[in-house]
């Protein structure tokens, strides 16, 4: 009896990557590590889980800082949008319609699972990912908002102070927090994103004109 020939191997032989592309594969997988892990695991874990030796992730990172250093980059720098900036200084229009118009499409970035829980395990963990967002979001989010804000009010252009980013710290956080509650908590009473952003930015805009006022300032 003829005995049936054996078809060859048609399994799809592993594609040979670039040092580029293996580079950036570890730093997408790496995201996702720390996302679901956190910070105290070691290299020598996310190379077991990259399936690779840890000498060879070593190649490409010479530390666990220098990986983390790229997996910041790739999730918060490299997704910050270069129009952002010049939509809050955008004076043809009413500072609370570019608030309303910056944070939608702000939070459509932010409110990730990944970008929130990596946030999170770096500041339980002390990674210094949140002081160096943090000082993002300051010097091109909330002082650009309260200069805006200034001029819109008829306020001199100075700079602003530490006591007004705390004030404006108070709107962003809130509407951080929402992202918080609905990606990680699952505990958002609303789900009317937009809604939240408006009610937010509403009140900020009407207590940032009190307090100035207040301060002797208007």
């Amino acid at each position: 009896m003829k005995q049936p020939e054996i078809a060859p191997d048609e399994t799809p032989k592993r594609k040979r990557l670039s040092s580029t592309a293996r580079r950036q594969d570890f730093i997408n997988q790496a995201i996702e590590f720390f996302a679901e892990e956190g910070f105290e695991s070691s290299t020598r874990g996310l190379a077991k889980k990259l399936g690779v030796t840890q000498p060879l992730l070593y190649r490409y990172f010479p530390s666990k800082d220098d990986l983390i250093s790229e997996v910041y980059d790739a999730v918060y720098v490299n997704r910050w949008q270069p129009e952002w900036e010049p939509l809050l200084r955008d004076r043809t229009r009413p500072l609370a319609d570019r608030l309303n118009t910056f944070y939608n499409v702000y939070t459509d970035v932010i409110f990730n699972r990944e970008w929130m829980r990596i946030y999170l395990f770096s500041g339980l963990k002390g990674v210094d990912i949140n002081r160096r967002y943090m000082q993002l979001v300051r010097q091109r989010i909330l002082e650009p908002i309260l200069i805006e804000a200034r001029v819109e009010l008829g306020l001199p252009d100075v700079p602003a102070k530490d006591c007004e980013v705390e004030f404006a710290w108070i709107m962003h956080g809130g509407i951080f927090y929402y992202g918080i509650r609905d990606l990680i908590y699952d505990s958002a009473i609303s789900t009317d994103k937009k809604r939240v952003i408006e009610d937010a930015i509403a009140a900020f805009m009407a207590g940032l004109k009190i307090k100035l006022k207040r301060e002797g300032q208007g």
